[in-house]
């Protein structure tokens, strides 16, 4: 069961990186992810009031928020953290570059997870999983070839940095999550509750000093559609997430990969809609990463 929550949530996630690129585009990033938190956070406000008021109910509808120590709201204010400094890499690395480059790059966080999961969760892959892991290298190393054939230098473009930074703290925030599911055993209403606020907390501070004071900057925002559509689609891509991290048996690092078939949709769609270049060439990388995924999921 927890292998078809995770395609749920690849689903979700690659409907939210269509609506993100449209989001971010000539617009100020900043305010556009504080705007999907934001988003996010209200989707999920009601439950939080249901679970005070009438917590019988919220459990039997089983989106009841429940009560949790001190402690636990450090480990989550954590999370808050990584994923914040994520984010600001992702979307702006995400407004500078196409989607058909920068969804692949994000993609290869099953790499980084993968080696932590082998390392801190001690889980063994087999030679197909080993093989699906360099596939999936090759392929992205093939991608960035397309990639120079829109100007983009892979060793020397910042933004190409940005996103392998956002995909790094992305993927240790995904080792991190199986601690905060399993170990802390938090259900995943709580945990995305609670990781909304203090992302909330953490984005507002950062705008107050940095966008805030200056009505040029404000200037430059546009308020569109697809903002609340990110927040919404994001948060049901994460309920089906930890949903499927609550079972015991799932492993976190073909978990990861599962997620990753979200690129077929942003290099497919995205590349219809958006226009981009080579799309066709970048099928070939394309074809080899899901072969990667299929390779680790199905051995």
């Amino acid at each position: 069961m927890w292998m078809y929550l995770g395609l749920l949530a690849a689903l979700f996630l690659g409907l939210h990186n269509l609506c993100k690129k449209h989001a971010v585009h000539q617009n100020a990033v900043l305010p556009v992810l504080l705007g999907t938190i934001f988003a996010g956070f209200l989707l999920l406000l009601p439950f939080f009031i249901i679970s005070i008021y009438a917590p019988d109910y919220a459990k039997q509808m089983g989106f009841y928020i429940t009560k949790i120590p001190g402690s636990t709201h450090g480990f989550i204010f954590t999370k808050s953290l990584i994923m914040t400094a994520s984010w600001i890499l992702a979307y702006q690395a995400l407004k500078h570059l196409p989607i058909t480059i920068a969804t692949p790059i994000r993609s290869s966080g099953p790499f980084f997870t993968f080696i932590g999961a082998i390392f801190i969760y001690n889980e063994q892959p087999n030679s197909l999983q080993w093989l699906g892991f360099f596939t999936i290298i090759l392929s992205v190393i093939l991608h960035a070839k397309v990639g120079k054939k829109e100007g983009i230098n892979f060793h020397k473009n910042k933004w190409i940095f940005a996103i392998v930074g956002a995909t790094f703290l992305g993927a240790s925030s995904g080792l991190y999550d199986k601690f905060l599911i399993q170990k802390l055993v938090l259900n995943p209403q709580t945990l995305q509750f609670w990781f909304c606020g203090y992302t909330l907390l953490i984005l507002t501070f950062i705008l107050s000093i940095s966008w805030f004071p200056y009505k040029e900057k404000r200037a430059k925002f546009k308020w569109r559609w697809t903002i609340v559509a990110v927040g919404i689609l994001l948060q049901t891509a994460d309920y089906f997430y930890f949903k499927a991290l609550q079972d015991p048996d799932a492993l976190i690092m073909l978990l990861s990969a599962i997620k990753r078939s979200q690129l077929l949709i942003a290099v497919v769609i995205g590349g219809l809609v958006f226009k981009e270049k080579n799309k066709r060439k970048k099928l070939i990388p394309l074809f080899g990463i899901l072969l990667g995924v299929f390779l680790i999921l199905y051995s």
